[in-house]
């Protein structure tokens, strides 16, 4: 049998729950996956014991290939069949051919079918090959099929940033079946990505409806990541309405929400427990305010009643539903007081500590302080991401005369439009003419270059050529930033990571070559301070998969005497920032830094105006960046703090590796 897997739930339970769907929330996504598989596992061995078909309804998207991964390791390792098992996918695009890239087939191949035992005969996608007139026929035959089945066992569903569950977009019915639809806006541009750039997503596709899924005897919606954590709390906590399509899930009798702590983050009993009454025991034990707590029901206090924190008063903690902070740690004052001075102490102008000869009476020690200049890594996961994310930082950290090395951990070509591509080809071309450089091999690439761009189809992966140019103008941008914010050419590292060099927007695991660059690079300049980007919502996971590169290197590498001087600090800024109860050191930006950071950000052109990856943020980078710091400031203003003009935040890594796995 499976192992089992509990949920790793925060320890304690509110009295009052406001969740319409049970929830089960795990520490880490990893140890969700396996729960989901297990239960999976569990059932197909219980109906191949009985000699009967197991039918499970399955989903694409990012979410489920941990879960689909679990599996196939079941059936290599365990011995798991899925002989009997007949499937049923939720969804395809239309049209669509089963060997493009972005098709349902090709990733559900790619991610499971492929590895394990399944008769191909049992394996049900929605068709985007056939002519339109006959596409009506073929949903009332899928439909006809799950039925004599005998209807599906299991439903694994993702959810949408609109709330929608297969392709069932607001406004789908709850007695939907399996249709032809037409994509919601939202729903495009967050598969642009995909097949590089909205215009080429197509405008329709095949979903089952969500009547079909709410046949299933067994539903579980998985949702990972911050940026799925307020559309569960709407699935979850929200009315029943057509206008989120996951929320009809709330009428099902066996439907679970499964989540990892960052989804579940905007549920009532994680963001404000004290709103559903007295908090009592639950799974780990009993509820402690501890210093972390007090500082987040302070700060929500704060900014639900728009007040600095020395001034809110007992009778505010009352009203807001916490007696219960009030009894156990005692005067309003005394708590504004802590959290006030922790708040404080988190405001840095120096990053890497003051040299002795600077200091002042008054100033705050920091860690390592003793160690002057520092000798610091920041790795940016993609070329752009260390300027967007801590430009200010690195501006301070050189100005100051610390020894910063930037290491580029993937090349980015992808994120790179075609035009660009074409136009440094011809000044590479007119460069090496007037030059007189190799006049023959430089027409034959200006050619390649010009013609495969020419009939390159929506998707195609690139030419090695191409490739190579597109990565080139991304390593020369980054260089002009990394200039104006004070970091020499020579400790700009690229390390051209192995799992990003597929040329496509879907890339390989992470290997045991890529670890191994991170810890090459560490050994070799052992720092005193290492910065890894924290932004774990970045569309592709790239920013992800960085990170598990960069720890699980310091990990394999925390006996090293070197490291025992050595902090981790992550940074957040291109797609979220952190919230202030989260932050352990603030580093506040003059005027003149945030335009100084601002400029090392235009350094990168091929992503101004327009990049070709945005996300859902209809800003460009720079804006985002410049808002969330002065959004931050402004915060830290309203909370009674000093007034800058913007703030960048950083919290220190404890040595867990499981939260990116």
């Amino acid at each position: 049998m499976a192992t089992e897997v509990k949920p790793e739930v925060y320890d304690f339970a509110p009295v009052n729950q406001i969740e319409r769907i049970p929830c089960c929330v795990f520490d880490h996504a990893s140890s969700a996956s396996e729960y989901v598989a297990g239960q999976i596992a569990d059932l197909i061995r219980q109906r191949a014991d009985q000699g009967k078909p197991c039918v499970l309804g399955l989903a694409t998207g990012s979410t489920p290939t941990t879960v689909y991964g679990e599996l196939v390791r079941l059936h290599r390792e365990e011995g798991l069949s899925f002989a009997g098992v007949h499937t049923f996918n939720l969804d395809e695009y239309y049209p669509m051919q089963p060997n493009e890239l972005q098709s349902y087939v090709r990733f559900m191949n790619e991610h499971l079918f492929d590895h394990i035992d399944i008769d191909r005969e049992n394996v049900h996608i929605p068709d985007g090959t056939l002519p339109e007139e006959e596409v009506l026929e073929h949903c009332a035959q899928y439909e006809r099929r799950i039925q004599e089945l005998g209807g599906i066992d299991v439903q694994i569903l993702g959810i949408g940033r609109t709330g929608h569950i297969g392709f069932n977009e607001p406004g789908s019915g709850r007695e939907s079946r399996t249709r032809m639809i037409t994509l919601d806006k939202k729903t495009r541009q967050d598969a642009a990505a995909d097949f590089f750039g909205e215009e080429y997503v197509p405008r329709r596709a095949i979903t089952m409806g969500v009547g079909t899924i709410l046949e299933a005897r067994q539903v579980y919606l998985i949702a990972f990541g911050e940026n799925k954590a307020d559309i569960v709390a709407r699935t979850v906590e929200g009315e029943v309405t057509p206008i989120v399509a996951a929320s009809f899930l709330q009428d099902h009798a066996n439907a679970k929400v499964v989540l990892d702590q960052a989804a579940a983050e905007s549920l009532t009993r994680y963001r404000a427990p004290w709103l559903l009454g007295p908090l009592s025991s639950g799974p780990g034990g009993v509820f402690q305010w501890d210093d972390d707590w007090i500082r987040k029901a302070v700060i929500w206090l704060a900014r639900r009643l728009d007040k600095p924190i020395l001034k809110l008063t007992e009778e505010d903690y009352n009203e807001e539903g916490l007696q219960e902070l009030l009894a156990k740690k005692g005067r309003a004052y005394d708590i504004n007081l802590q959290v006030f001075r922790q708040l404080q102490a988190t405001i840095t102008g120096w990053p890497g500590g003051k040299p002795p000869e600077r200091r002042q009476p008054g100033d705050r020690r920091q860690a390592h302080d003793d160690i002057f200049p520092k000798r610091v890594v920041c790795f940016s996961p993609h070329p752009d991401d260390d300027v967007i994310s801590m430009g200010g930082t690195l501006i301070r950290l050189c100005d100051q005369g610390h020894e910063v090395t930037i290491a580029y951990q993937t090349s980015g070509n992808v994120a790179v439009f075609d035009d660009d591509a074409v136009r440094y080809a011809e000044f590479m071309s007119e460069f090496n003419r007037m030059f007189g450089i190799d006049p023959e091999q430089t027409a034959k690439l200006e050619e390649h270059v010009e013609t495969f761009l020419k009939n390159k189809q929506p998707g195609q992966v690139d030419s090695p050529e191409v490739q190579a140019i597109k990565g080139l103008i991304r390593r020369t941008e980054a260089r002009a930033g990394a200039r104006i914010a004070g970091v020499p050419e020579e400790r700009c590292v690229f390390m051209d990571m192995p799992f990003y060099q597929t040329g496509r927007v879907r890339k390989n695991p992470l290997g045991e070559d890529d670890i191994q660059l991170v810890v090459d690079l560490l050994e070799r300049v052992q720092p005193h301070q290492v910065y890894a980007a924290g932004d774990l919502s970045d569309p592709h996971g790239t920013h992800r998969t960085c990170l598990r590169a960069i720890l699980t290197a310091c990990d394999r590498l925390r006996d090293r005497d070197w490291f025992a001087n050595c902090t981790v600090w992550l940074y957040r800024g291109a797609w979220q920032e952190w919230e202030p109860h989260q932050i352990e050191m603030a580093v506040p930006l003059s005027p003149m830094e945030l335009m100084r950071k601002r400029t090392a950000i235009f350094k990168h052109e091929s992503q101004k105006d327009k990049a070709l990856f945005p996300g859902t943020d209809p800003r460009e980078f720079w804006q985002r960046a410049e808002d969330r710091n002065r959004g931050c400031a402004e915060l830290y203003d309203q909370l009674g703090l000093s007034e800058f003009e913007g703030i960048e935040g950083f919290v220190r890594w404890k040595g867990d590796l499981h939260g990116v796995f």
